[in-house]
């Protein structure tokens, strides 16, 4: 479970020959080895088994609607930055039955779903994806009511996050305040070292579990130079930024520009594909189906993800609240940085980029929340004491 940050942790050292033995000890624990592999074009999360099944010596290039995978002149394990695969692929599956039913006589019975879902280790989880899980969590568990389906597979979860030694280019974790550096949640994090012919992790636990799961690894504690090395390396990142986002007033600045001209221009460009909500690590909208056989006699129902850029998602008895693609982006931007805060306490961005690699027309969040920033309309009232200037701001 989350735990809160710490700023006096010991450090370790891990050998990269070692890294082996470290997921061994968890398999031996019972866990499911999720993490990022080579597949699909892309680096992405899914079932590992070893450490030949890393991104070994892969990195990617990316930009506003641009992702390429690119060979790197050395064998690092982590040295890519966040592909189109974030962690709710499985804590919040995109398709999941909620349960089933039958006919008996004249009356129907119940099917529940029983999940025995085995309990996941990730992998190489940027602090990014630490702070989106950490929202999901408030959400789906720390509320009010619970998603026992979230709740099934979040519990137990082992975490091991990685430090970002490579920003992409369209990374902004710095101006959300969510990285390069992991400060909370993980069980073990570390800080990936190459330095000539040594390749070693710069460690730091974060659980009991953690511990107790380096303990069944050799390792040493980390020297002044090595801890200086991480910190080096984590710096760097911090000053590679391929994006910045200025989140000062960002939830007011929003509130007053519902009518922005802004909104017109990037619906010229928008596809109302779902790609940004598909690939954010925070969404997590859904539509629920129920499906019956030719005979009625079985029927189920099934939660799948959905977006609120399709027209059905905002569909009520007589159309859709949202019918144009203006109105579907600023519902979109303005719940992820805007409303989210008032519902969750917490921006629903946390910087990792992903929708902007990912837009087919390179549609990019910081560029819009810019646009509006130092375009902001100014209105001008007469008032009993002169002219009086304020913001742009929706017509009610």
């Amino acid at each position: 479970m989350i735990e809160p940050p710490s700023e006096n942790r010991d450090q370790f050292v891990l050998e990269q020959d070692h890294f082996q033995k470290l997921l061994d000890a968890l398999i031996q624990k019972g866990y499911r080895i999720v993490g990022p592999t080579v597949g699909e074009g892309a680096i992405v999360y899914n079932e590992l088994n070893s450490i030949a099944d890393l991104p070994v010596g892969w990195t990617d290039e990316q930009d506003g609607g641009t992702y390429r995978l690119k060979k790197r002149d050395d064998q690092a394990l982590f040295g890519y930055v966040a592909g189109p695969h974030s962690w709710k692929k499985f804590l919040l599956p995109s398709v999941l039955r909620l349960w089933q039913a039958k006919r008996v006589g004249n009356s129907f019975q119940i099917i529940a779903e029983n999940e025995n879902t085995r309990k996941f280790a990730f992998i190489g989880v940027r602090s990014c994806d630490m702070h989106a899980i950490a929202i999901q969590d408030k959400v789906f568990m720390n509320g009010q009511y619970v998603d026992p389906h979230y709740q099934s597979r979040r519990t137990d979860a082992f975490i091991l996050a990685v430090n970002c030694g490579k920003a992409g280019g369209t990374c902004f974790c710095v101006s959300m305040n969510t990285g390069p550096k992991a400060t909370f949640g993980f069980d073990l994090a570390m800080t990936e070292i190459l330095e000539g012919d040594r390749h070693y992790f710069v460690i730091e636990t974060g659980t009991e579990l953690g511990a107790e799961i380096l303990h069944a690894v050799p390792y040493r504690k980390a020297n002044e130079e090595e801890i200086s090395s991480a910190d080096s390396v984590i710096k760097k990142t911090a000053g590679q930024m391929g994006r910045s986002m200025d989140t000062r007033d960002i939830k007011d600045l929003l509130y007053r520009n519902y009518e922005h001209p802004r909104w017109d221009t990037v619906a010229e460009r928008c596809l109302t594909c779902a790609n940004c909500t598909l690939v954010c690590p925070t969404c997590f909208c859904t539509t629920v189906e129920d499906v019956t056989d030719l005979t009625g006699e079985h029927a189920e129902r099934w939660r799948k993800l959905d977006s609120c850029f399709t027209m059905d998602f905002s569909y009520i008895h007589g159309g859709s609240v949202r019918s144009s693609t203006k109105a579907r982006y600023r519902q979109w931007m303005t719940h992820k940085i805007a409303t989210w805060i008032d519902q969750f306490g917490t921006s629903g961005c946390v910087g990792c980029g992903r929708c902007i690699t990912w837009c087919p027309v390179a549609i990019d969040i910081t560029e819009e929340a810019r646009a509006i920033r130092e375009n902001e309309p100014i209105l001008k009232r007469e008032t009993t004491e002169g002219t009086e200037k304020k913001p742009y701001h929706r017509k009610e």
